[in-house]
Parts: C-alpha cells; sequence; structure tokens
C-alpha cells in the first residue's frame, strides 16, 4: 500500500515534544508538583510514571470530548494522598499516534500532564486501500457520495475508482455528531474526509469522519412531481439544476422494460426531465436514476429515485429469504420468538419455512404485542450489512398467544380461536412423523395432536419434526396451539413449536 503522510502533523508533534523537553524537571505549583509535565509513551505500548508531591489529597482525571473518550490510555490511580506518590500512565500499542491531557487536582489547584504516543500519521488512500487497511488506523480519503443512508448520524456511501467504502457518522464542523445536515453534502458532491477504519461484521467502514472538503456537484435534483406512481403508471417528473454542458439520463437495465424517458427539457440551468412508467402487474418496484453533467473534463452525478405501487405478494419466510432486496410488498405471518427493541418493535419472527429479523413495527408501542403471538405484517425485503430483514413493516393482523400451564388450558373451554402457549415434559410419543405427544406437568397432562415445524405448514411440511430437532422422550417442549375434546379428552390441537430443552 503506498502511504502519502500528513507532514504539518508530524512537525506539530515533534514541535510539542522539544517544547516539553525544555520545561523544568519539576514543576512550581505550591499546591501540587509533578516531576514532569510530559509524559511519553511507546508506539509499541508500554508504561512511563510521575511522581507527584502533594500538600492535600488529590484526584487524577483524563480529559474526554465527544470525539475522543481517551480509553486507550489507561491511570493507574484516579486520585492519592499527601505526601509523595506515583502516577503510572499505560497504553497498548497503536498505528497511529495519539494524544491526550491528564488533570491533577488538589486544594483548588489542577497541574495538567501531556500525554502523547507516537506521531501522529494520517495517511492518503484510495477506498481500495483503506478497505484493505488495518483496522484502528486512519485515513484520508477522498471520492463521490453515492448514497446517503441517515441524514441524522450522517452514514453514506463514499465511492471513488477503486470501490466504496460505509461512512459509519459524520462529524460537523464544530466535531459534533448527529449533525449532518449542516454540512450540506449531497449525492453526487465530492468530498474528502477523513477517520479511523474499523470492520462491522466483516464489512469495513471509515467511523466518526471528519470533513476536510466539499467539492459540490455540477448537477443536483432540485425537486420531483409523483415520486410515487400509482398501479396504473403515469409520469415521473424529475426537476434539475444542471450547470454543465449537456445532461444525460441512465436507467438500471432492471427497469428499462418498465420505465422510459418522456422528453428532455432544458432552459438555462434548468432542466426537467420527465420519465414514463407501465402499467404495474406485479408487487411493489422502484429504481434509481442516476443523472449526469460535465465540465469538459469531469464529470459530476446526482440520482434520485421513483417507487410504484404493486400488489402485495403473500410469501412464506423462506420465500421472502430468497427475494431480492427492492420496494416489492410481502405479507408474512409468523410466531414473534423474540422480541429486541421494545420501543420501535425489532423482532424476529418465525413460520414453518425459516425466521426474519423485523427492523421496527410502525406504532409497535400501541400494539401490545409480545414473544409467541403469531402475526401478519407487511413489509420490504430489506438487508443490514448483507444481512436479510423486513423493512418499513406495518402490522395487519395479530392472533393473542397466552402463555399457560397444562392445568389452565384443561380448565378453558374447546376454542378454535383461542391460542395457548404450553410447556411439558414428553411422556410418550405416540406419531413420531407428525409429532403427536403427550405433555405433563406436574400432575396434569395433556395430549398434543401434531406438532408441527411452525405456522403456516401444510401437507408433507407437517412431518418429522421431532427427528429433525431430535426430540425425544423425557425432553421439555413448548407449543402453541388451540384446546379441542376428542372422544371426551381434552388435547391441544395443530401445535406450533416453539422451543425444546433436552433432558439429557
Amino acid at each position: 500500500m503506498k502511504l502519502k503522510y500528513i507532514f504539518p502533523l508530524i512537525i506539530a508533534a515533534l514541535a510539542f515534544m522539544v517544547s516539553c523537553q525544555d520545561e523544568d524537571t519539576m514543576t512550581l505549583l505550591d499546591e501540587i508538583q509533578v516531576s514532569s509535565s510530559y509524559v511519553s509513551l511507546p508506539v509499541n505500548g508500554g508504561t512511563a510514571s510521575i511522581t507527584v508531591t502533594a500538600k492535600d489529597s488529590y484526584t487524577v482525571e483524563k480529559v474526554t470530548t465527544d470525539k475522543d473518550n481517551v480509553e486507550w490510555l489507561t491511570l493507574s490511580s484516579s486520585s492519592g494522598s499527601a505526601g509523595e506518590s506515583n502516577i503510572t500512565f499505560s497504553a497498548e500499542s497503536t498505528l497511529d499516534g495519539r494524544t491526550a491531557e491528564v488533570l491533577i487536582t488538589s486544594a483548588g489547584t489542577t497541574q495538567r500532564i501531556n500525554i502523547i504516543q507516537g506521531l501522529a500519521q494520517i495517511s492518503e488512500a484510495t477506498v481500495a486501500e483503506v478497505r484493505n487497511g488495518p483496522d484502528g488506523k486512519t485515513f484520508r480519503a477522498t471520492g463521490v457520495v453515492a448514497t446517503i443512508s441517515n441524514t441524522d448520524y450522517g452514514n453514506w456511501d463514499l465511492e471513488d475508482e477503486t470501490g466504496t467504502i460505509y461512512i459509519y457518522g459524520t462529524l460537523d464542523a464544530k466535531g459534533a455528531s448527529r449533525n449532518f445536515l449542516s454540512l450540506g453534502i449531497e449525492v453526487g458532491d465530492e468530498v474528502t474526509i477523513e477517520g479511523p477504519k474499523s470492520t462491522y461484521n466483516g464489512s469495513p467502514q471509515l467511523v466518526d469522519v471528519t470533513v476536510i472538503n466539499i467539492n459540490k456537484s455540477l448537477i443536483k435534483v432540485d425537486s420531483v412531481e409523483n415520486e410515487m406512481l400509482p398501479i396504473e403508471g403515469g409520469e415521473f417528473i424529475a426537476y434539475l439544476t444542471s450547470k454543465g454542458q449537456g445532461v444525460s439520463v441512465e436507467i438500471p437495465e432492471d427497469a428499462k422494460q418498465w420505465l422510459s424517458i418522456s422528453s428532455i427539457q432544458s432552459a438555462g440551468e434548468n432542466v426537467v426531465v420527465t420519465f414514463k412508467a407501465a402499467a404495474n402487474a406485479g408487487g411493489d418496484r422502484g429504481t434509481t436514476i442516476v443523472l449526469s453533467t460535465t465540465d469538459g473534463s469531469k464529470e459530476y452525478t446526482t440520482e434520485t429515485t421513483l417507487n410504484q405501487k404493486g400488489a402485495i405478494i403473500k410469501a412464506s419466510i423462506a420465500e421472502f429469504l430468497a427475494a431480492e432486496v427492492g420496494d416489492t410488498q410481502y405479507r408474512l405471518t409468523g410466531v414473534i420468538t423474540d422480541i429486541s427493541n421494545t420501543t420501535y418493535g425489532n423482532l424476529d419472527i418465525r413460520d414453518f419455512s425459516g425466521e426474519t429479523y423485523v427492523y421496527g413495527i410502525q406504532d409497535f408501542q400501541d400494539k401490545d404485542l409480545k414473544v409467541g403471538d403469531i402475526i401478519t405484517i407487511v413489509g420490504k425485503r430489506a438487508a443490514y450489512r448483507d444481512d436479510p430483514q423486513v423493512g418499513g413493516a406495518v402490522l395487519e393482523s395479530v392472533i393473542p398467544v397466552t402463555p399457560a400451564t397444562i392445568a389452565e388450558v384443561l380448565a378453558k373451554p374447546d376454542s378454535s380461536t383461542d391460542y395457548f402457549m404450553v410447556s411439558g415434559e414428553i411422556t410418550e410419543i405416540d406419531n413420531p412423523t407428525y409429532g403427536n405427544v403427550y405433555l405433563k406437568d406436574g400432575d396434569d397432562e395433556i395430549y398434543v395432536y401434531g406438532v408441527y415445524p411452525g405456522h403456516g405448514a401444510t401437507g408433507d411440511f407437517r412431518k418429522n419434526l421431532l427427528a429433525d430437532k431430535g426430540i425425544k422422550v423425557g425432553d421439555k417442549l413448548t407449543v402453541i396451539g388451540t384446546k379441542t375434546t376428542y372422544s371426551g379428552d381434552a388435547q391441544l390441537s395443530n401445535g406450533i413449536y416453539f422451543s425444546h430443552e433436552s433432558a439429557e
């Protein structure tokens, strides 16, 4: 990897070291004295100590900021007593130089200790070099804003001729977070940033970057008309400002079958592009259109998106997971197996074919949902870092499931609409193919007429759950089902597998 270094930072650091070396060995405050107000730590990691002489007890604290919480620096003590004592500073190895400040306070007087480890180095690199570089190293990269996924924290994609990298968090001009819009960055802008590289779930990223320069694009979308087209099709209109030489339009290949350019009209810098969408016989669909101009030597781009309503596709979870990421709406039904966020409704649902993560349900806090409930939702096939999920989910219906003991179920009237979640020990397997078993809880026992892999199982999908999961007599089984009666005997019918615990 070819790296270029920002030499002014190195020079500043060297100047800092020289100035510190010129200090007196012992500071001259009356209340508190230190053997050195400058501490240098090895770049490969290590420790260094100073001697503190205080007339009274003292405290020691690191100076932190929103940008740097100085977790890399360890102090041997956060306080000390009157007299002479030692403070040891330690740090692990670092790829880039770093500095910190420590305050020692006694009797209303504060002594500042400057900490430096190595020399600050910021490497200029292409996106490919950043992606292949080590975690923890700070890089400076220049590229075009390809997409913006979060306008609060400033999460977006930076692209150059060598590839694309995700930017997770962008600091504003004052170094504060969650103020991305103040920077005025738009898709198509050429931006120079710097920040540390990390890896999340195998994907490289730059975190909490600082914006060094913004070169605004010569073309931008001012507004659009009919961003959401009806099923029957129609016109989508984009209003542009272009300061370059002409405008070119690129429709993705997979959208050319239903989307075409109707007209392009120009009046000075004002450009109006009209598209025509055909009627939609499938599910929801959408596309991203790239619009370009040039100054004669360099190309500038921007983009706009349009969507078109379609039919909602009923799908099993396995079919949903196999679908492509897009705007098509899917109707899914399954059992809630876990709720990871009770505010937004981030949860997992499972049916007979598989399980998927749901990234929030609209107005979740008003729905009174819980683990075990059977829900039907409508949402898009989405993904986060290549992990599939349901996006933009809306709750259509819910079948509440009540946790109950076997004794409580036995006392309930028969019902095909009231669902219970029951746990018990398997005392007998009557039909291993369909999962007919006897469950016992204390002195109470109930017959379960079928234990199927999940909600929606039919035909052969109902078979062989016990064998597939290695469930046997003695195991604790949790199922969901309705209370019925057959030949005078109470039973749980059409049980939905929830979980089991092996007796071994």
